[in-house]
């Protein structure tokens, strides 16, 4: 009995290695999973305001800007990133006339 529960253990560890998330989670969408690495890239909450998405932004934008030793596709990753959260905002789905 013992062995089955180390093994169960063993197993439900490598499945979250492999697929990052426990067996009992459910999957997220694609546009879901596409906010959280930008959330995690920025480096913010998933609950995150307009003016920490854009703070988070520009200490990201500092460190990876090509005049710093980054590259210019990190700059446009993290301008995507910000771009992607702030249209998640609920104040941004509202019509603009």
């Amino acid at each position: 009995m013992m062995r089955l529960l180390i093994l169960a253990a063993i197993a439900i560890i490598a499945w979250r290695m492999i697929f990052g998330r426990w067996p009992w989670q459910a999957k997220l969408s694609a546009r879901q999973e596409a906010a959280a690495r930008a959330r995690k890239l920025l480096g913010v909450q998933p609950g995150a305001h307009r003016p920490e998405i854009i703070e988070a932004h520009k200490r990201l934008v500092a460190m990876v800007h090509p005049d710093r030793g980054g590259t210019s596709e990190q700059v446009h990753e993290a301008n995507a990133a910000r771009d992607l959260l702030l249209h998640e905002l609920p104040d941004s789905k509202k019509e603009i006339r």
